[in-house]
């Protein structure tokens, strides 16, 4: 299994991968994305935060990324993170690798809180969340409707880093030393 940051030929690959999805209630996107609407989408997220990609044999098998959190400049110290698994491998250790990587790369960024929504029910997800320390925060009752039924959505939350006094800007992940973030995912692998 090979973990790499996206690049802008993985598009296809990666809304094949989301599709899988789009007819569940685990994302609330209602409708496909275009892939011109799609890579826009990875463009826009990974010119400031991580976006992994694993493989296997050339075939793209899921990807995590993060996004941020809320608009306000106050609220750039938290980082929503999203992890997608090709149906043919999930309950592997595939997402929580990729969380890892992702939240590795996320306290190098200056990221002091990562969050995460899950739609109710979904056992995998939150046994995910909880197994790498997310905490729930609450639940959102109601919160969306699709196909035919309203559904909760409950939001996790983990510490990554101490919540110091006048933290540093947030750094873009393309500020970051790319040999450094390249070597980490590495020895991740092994």
């Amino acid at each position: 299994m090979e973990i790499r940051f996206v690049v802008p030929d993985d598009s296809r690959a990666l809304l094949d991968v989301y599709a899988q999805y789009v007819d569940t209630p685990v994302t609330f996107e209602c409708a496909l994305p275009s892939e011109h609407e799609f890579s826009e989408r990875i463009a826009a997220v990974s010119a400031w935060y991580p976006w992994l990609v694993c493989g296997e044999g050339g075939q793209i098998a899921g990807y995590a990324c993060a996004h941020r959190y809320m608009e306000r400049e106050a609220y750039q110290w938290g980082a929503e993170l999203s992890v997608y698994l090709d149906r043919n491998h999930t309950s592997r250790g595939l997402g929580k690798r990729l969380y890892r990587m992702l939240m590795e790369i996320l306290i190098r960024q200056g990221v002091r809180t990562a969050y995460a929504r899950v739609t109710l029910p979904n056992a995998g997800s939150r046994a995910l969340h909880e197994s790498l320390g997310f905490r729930e925060v609450g639940i959102c009752r109601n919160a969306g409707y699709k196909r035919g039924t309203w559904h909760d959505v409950m939001w996790y939350e983990k510490q990554l880093a101490p919540y110091d006094e006048n933290p540093a800007p947030l750094k873009s992940v393309r500020e970051l030393p790319q040999e450094c973030l390249l070597e980490m995912i590495s020895q991740e692998m092994r």
